[in-house]
């Protein structure tokens, strides 16, 4: 599971340090517009989560995922011969639509086999295994860039998509029962898509994670021109970024040895409120014109310390009512919190004018929204669960399906 996750995160982080080259090479005179490269790859992913679910959920885990990771490997060749910019980014779209078959098949599985606190856990140790990639990733994309053009740095990204593809034909078993197989057809989508959508605690947490994501997706695009036009120090971003990602391992391990105890409401919510101060903190910081390297490093390594405590939690909490609709649910969710996240980063990277302020006051913005979300679903009360959800009962098995909260 961490490894099919880790997938999107080397397809991401790798390319970091290759994209003043990549716009150089293909002649782009606006450096914004290179943060394509990486919210197209994220939109596509965000796209591809509509498919996988029910197809997953008809078919089985496992055979949807092959398929997908081999389409993936041919996609990632197929970018190493991309001409300009335009043509990159509508293979990167494409990329990432395949690879959202990763996301969702891996949370279905989990889902699968787990529920509540165990779910959060579990996932919160894939979090921690997929989190040690954006720790090397820059740097790995730095040294490939010492030896080959970023087109080599592509070809890397297919390589990885086939170990990633043969490790899964060898060691995924299939998680879903044949009783809990449901038909394919959009009646399927429609009844989970209407379930997400006006379930209280799914609707609410999936925004406050869309917000979050937003603004950890607007960091990651924008970091070649902080280190490149800020602080005059590209070769650092490898280094700076591996201390900011090792901050959210940490706190991804801490969540899943405290998630049983302490109960994902109460971290996450503790979490969302230190992003919001931490994140208003640093937005001062950068605004009075006192920021530093020194400072930003710190500062980021904590705000990101609190995405995985808020974010991994959130996500389980959405998840806890879907149960035999798991795939499908886990489409609609991934839809709103990656294709959302993604529209929010490039409104925040799009805004990039050489000043830090516009990210620390961005991350603030969101963070702020996505705590009304987590009070709305919460019914203005945080650090524990207001009431029991309303979990998913199957048209067939019920005339009525329970009252949502």
């Amino acid at each position: 599971m961490a490894a099919m996750q880790a997938l999107n995160a080397a397809a991401i982080d790798t390319m970091l340090p290759a994209l003043p080259l990549i716009g150089h090479d293909l002649g782009v005179a606006d450096a914004s517009q290179l943060q394509w490269i990486i919210t197209s790859y994220v939109m596509g992913t965000g796209l591809g989560q509509l498919v996988y679910g029910p197809l997953s959920d008809r078919f089985g885990r496992r055979p949807v995922l092959l398929v997908a990771l081999a389409l993936y490997v041919v996609l990632s060749l197929l970018t190493t011969l991309a001409a300009g910019l335009h043509s990159l980014v509508t293979l990167r779209v494409f990329q990432g639509f395949v690879a959202a078959a990763t996301s969702v098949v891996s949370r279905s599985v989990v889902r699968d086999c787990y529920s509540g606190a165990a779910m959060a856990r579990v996932l919160s140790t894939i979090f921690f295994v997929f989190l040690m990639v954006p720790i090397v990733a820059p740097s790995v994309g730095q040294a490939l860039l010492a030896v080959v053009s970023w087109r080599g740095v592509l070809g890397f990204i297919a390589i990885f998509g086939i170990a990633v593809g043969t490790w899964a034909a060898i060691r995924l078993p299939e998680t879903l029962e044949p009783a809990n197989r449901r038909p394919l057809g959009a009646a399927h989508l429609v009844q989970a898509a209407h379930f997400v959508l006006t379930h209280r605690s799914s609707i609410f947490y999936t925004a406050a994670v869309s917000m979050m994501f937003g603004s950890l997706l607007a960091y990651v695009s924008t970091m070649p021109q902080v280190f490149g036009d800020v602080f005059h120090a590209p070769r650092l971003l490898g280094p700076v970024f591996a201390a900011c990602a090792a901050s959210m391992g940490v706190a991804t391990l801490v969540n899943a040895r405290l998630v049983e105890r302490l109960g994902m409401h109460a971290i996450s919510h503790s979490a969302l409120l230190g992003f919001i101060l931490i994140t208003s903190l640093h937005a001062a910081i950068a605004g009075s014109g006192h920021e530093s390297l020194p400072t930003f490093a710190i500062l980021q390594s904590l705000t990101m310390a609190c995405f995985p405590l808020a974010t991994s939690n959130f996500g389980a909490i959405a998840m806890v009512p879907m149960g035999a609709i798991a795939g499908s649910a886990s489409s609609v969710q991934g839809l709103i919190a990656v294709v959302g996240g993604a529209a929010i980063a490039s409104l925040i990277g799009h805004q990039w004018t050489g000043s830090l302020l516009i990210l620390p006051a961005g991350s603030a913005c969101c963070g702020i929204v996505a705590l009304a979300c987590v009070l709305i679903a919460e019914r203005a009360k945080l650090f524990s669960h207001s009431e029991p959800d309303t979990a998913w009962v199957a048209p067939s098995e019920s005339g009525e399906r329970a009252p949502d909260l």
